[in-house]
């Protein structure tokens, strides 16, 4: 049985137990962080403020100003995004030096810093301990954003690999559901509790430190990043057991065949790297979008949404957990129908009812007043919002950024995705009171143009990626992007002015590198990129890119002519002729099948 009856076939089994508990140990403290730090902190809102007013007041012996007070608070709440921003930058590094699972544990003392120095604040009467405590929050979460898919992209199973990435999404709203939770005064959301409240953060991170040593390192980072093949048959007997360990090692091997000789590379050299545009160009306007398409914005008028709508002032925190609750659920289902509907359905889908719910919500909270009604159709259009947000836009763009990479550009990539959501992050939080004070409920036409663009541009760009392998995905993008190269380098030679006859011949050689007669009949049949007898031919982008064609070896002839024969619609024109030069000394007999004699007769002079 081959390697892609083996990947159908996966389809119908259920994941490893194994697989599903290393995943789990790689969440818990790692993207459910993420989330759980970005709600947690609401909840205390008052009783910090209280908090740095009374150790202002010790200190200095004078009450402390509204507006430093707010700068004070801003800056806890938002050096979590600048935290997160270098970790973003470090993870795709660290990644690659350590491994995955050695970055994910390595980033748990982050964590346990930021723990300790929050819960100590309030004892110790330094308001200044719950700043760095929140970089070191940002930073953790940072690094795990970047490098938790990383490690769920590479262990899964190609068949299983969207379901399994979809963990990134689903522990990143249930984080954000427990800090909601946590907040409720029921539990640690009083005065006296918000230290341990904060220092909760710790928690995850002592889980994961328990729980994912027992399992493995990366399978693909083992075999083509570390070369140890007898760790990573290990590694996918136990992640995915011996019956389809043979058929994922069949697909690394395959990957690593493909990078002989190529390092990580650095995410500059990512952006010098043509091949990888259109790939780079999508994960960055994704990750922008992820931040831009005005999720954000809909949590900030939730409060003035249910106010509105008669929830008294005491219930409204319960019915912001209900905006967490959704957010999970949406998650979970994408999970479930990823495999089934495919990554470019799904975020196309949930893009366009962001759309639509833009302009839905636009319209009842511009009639707020003008029905008892209006208000609750407001706070449908919130749970709509969140439910299309969690349905694709929230899950599938990481899965995209692994996938649309291969090992050698995975992790730089990474770094740039993660640069980008926390950037955009952090613009939407210190842009976003500007817009809403500047355009009021009409913000949300702004969003409705992100969420269109979006939408727009995978349509016409982003393949489906569902069930296919690494290789596969990236030879779908080389292949359009050559065949759109050969169609405009066949136009323009079609188009070109001929040169003068009065030209000397080093003009004409510069002038038309594809104005090529056809093949000699000595040379036989030889089609581009075949192996003939001698050597191998030339591609398309090596003719263009060596246009002084007597410095090529014979044996690349054949290549070089089919390949301007396959491009080209009409008979060329008989061009000057000029000697060979023999090319052939040194070839043993029998390999000289396709070679122009050494007598060789007078061929056409051409240019490549």
């Amino acid at each position: 049985m081959n390697s892609n009856e083996e990947s159908k076939k996966t389809k119908k089994e259920l994941p490893n137990r194994s697989l599903l508990m290393a995943a789990g140990a790689a969440c818990i403290g790692g993207t459910f962080q993420y989330g759980y730090n970005i709600s947690v902190i609401n909840a205390p809102t008052m009783y910090v403020q209280r908090f740095i007013n009374e150790t202002w007041t010790e200190r200095y012996n004078t009450n402390i100003s509204g507006d430093v007070l707010t700068l004070l608070w801003s800056t806890i709440v938002s050096i979590f995004t600048l935290g997160g921003l270098v970790g973003a930058s470090l993870g795709g590094t660290l990644s690659v030096k350590l491994g995955r699972k050695g970055t994910l544990l390595t980033n748990n003392a982050f964590s346990l810093i930021a723990g300790l120095l929050m819960g100590i604040s309030r004892s110790t009467g330094f308001f200044e301990l719950l700043i760095i405590g929140r970089f070191f929050s940002g930073l953790n979460a940072g690094i795990a954003i970047c490098v938790q898919p990383l490690y769920l992209g590479e262990m899964a199973p190609t068949a299983l690999r969207g379901a399994m990435g979809m963990g990134t999404s689903i522990f990143i709203t249930g984080g954000i559901l427990t800090g909601q939770v946590m907040g409720l005064r029921e539990f640690l959301g009083g005065e006296e509790q918000w230290p341990l409240l904060l220092s909760t953060t710790c928690i995850p991170a002592i889980v994961q430190l328990i729980i994912l040593p027992f399992f493995p390192e990366s399978p693909r980072y083992l075999l083509i990043d570390k070369g140890d093949t007898e760790g990573c048959k290990k590694a996918l007997w136990q992640l995915h057991g011996e019956r389809f360990c043979e058929a994922e090692l069949d697909d690394i091997q395959k990957e690593k065949l493909n990078l002989v000789g190529v390092q990580a590379k650095k995410p500059w050299e990512l952006f010098s790297d043509r091949s990888m545009r259109w790939q780079l160009l999508t994960i960055i306007l994704l990750n922008a979008a992820q931040q831009l398409n005005g999720i954000n914005a809909i949590y900030f008028y939730a409060d003035y949404v249910f106010r509105q709508s008669g929830i008294p002032e005491d219930q409204i925190r319960y019915v912001t957990v209900g905006t967490g609750a959704c957010e999970c659920l949406t998650a979970l289902t994408c999970g479930m129908l990823i495999e089934c509907l495919g990554r470019k359905v799904l975020i196309m889908g949930g893009y366009s009812l962001m759309s639509i719910f833009c302009i839905l919500f636009t319209l009842t909270l511009t009639f707020q007043e003008a029905s008892p009604v209006v208000p609750y159709l407001s706070m449908a259009c919130v749970f709509a919002f969140i439910l299309s947000f969690g349905l694709g836009p929230g899950g599938v763009t990481n899965i995209l950024t692994t996938e649309l990479f291969t090992q050698a550009t995975r992790p730089a990539a990474y770094i740039i995705a993660g640069s980008v959501n926390w950037s955009s992050f952090f613009l939407i939080g210190l842009l976003f009171p500007f817009i809403v004070i500047g355009l009021q409920q009409y913000c949300f036409l702004v969003f409705l143009v992100v969420s269109t663009a979006v939408v727009t541009y995978i349509f016409f760009v982003v393949p489906e990626t569902k069930n296919k392998t690494f290789l596969e995905i990236q030879n779908e993008f080389q292949s359009s992007k050559k065949e759109e190269s050969e169609r405009r380098r066949a136009y323009h030679a079609a188009t070109a002015p001929r040169p003068d006859s009065s030209q000397d011949e080093e003009s004409v050689i510069d002038w038309a590198p594809l104005d090529l007669p056809p093949v000699p009949a000595e040379w036989g049949d030889c089609e581009d990129g075949e192996i003939s007898e001698v050597g191998s031919l030339l591609t398309l982008d090596e003719v263009v890119s060596n246009p002084e064609p007597d410095r090529f070896p014979l044996d690349h002839m054949p290549g070089l002519y089919s390949t301007a024969a396959a491009i080209m619609d009409a008979p060329l024109p008989p061009q000057p002729t000029q000697k060979v030069e023999d090319f052939t000394s040194g070839y043993e007999e029998e390999d000289t099948a396709h070679v122009v004699p050494a007598d060789g007769p007078d061929r056409p002079l051409h240019d490549t």
